[in-house]
């Protein structure tokens, strides 16, 4: 059984931060002050504070596109991958990477989306048919 992580860092305001992972991802709210809030992204422990956010640019090369490093990732499986996308899309999403299939026919394929959140920060999302196929070779 996976467990939850935590991870932390900056964005530049909580109210755009709620309405993103809040009201667009689905993510529930947990504690906050007036300098940070937690958010249950998808069953881990995401905590957003106040502040300038981590540098990231297109470095990361997969197949033939160049996405942003570092970059915070979730996995998820193809039907609710499909439904965020969904939701991302009809939201007039700024793709990054839109939503798309990497080696298909392959192992590992999965499905992918590249986008940032109001502050700047990349996020992947992935979605897989058949989960054992994440650490697929």
């Amino acid at each position: 059984m996976l467990t939850p992580f935590h991870l932390a860092y900056h964005v530049t305001d909580l109210d755009e931060a709620r309405a993103f992972y809040g009201a667009l991802l689905g993510c529930a709210e947990g504690r906050s002050t007036d300098t940070w809030v937690d958010f249950d992204f998808f069953g881990h422990q995401l905590s957003l504070h106040l502040g300038q956010p981590f540098a990231n640019d297109l470095t990361g090369k997969v197949g033939d596109h160049m996405v942003p490093m570092p970059h915070l990732g979730l996995v998820l499986g193809y039907d609710d991958w499909r439904g965020l996308a969904d939701r991302l899309e009809d939201a007039g999403t700024d793709w990054v990477l839109a939503p798309s299939v990497r080696f298909e026919g392959e192992p590992g394929e999965q499905w992918t989306m590249f986008f940032r959140d109001p502050s700047g920060n990349p996020i992947e999302i992935k979605g897989f048919r058949d989960l054992s196929g994440v650490f697929a070779g």
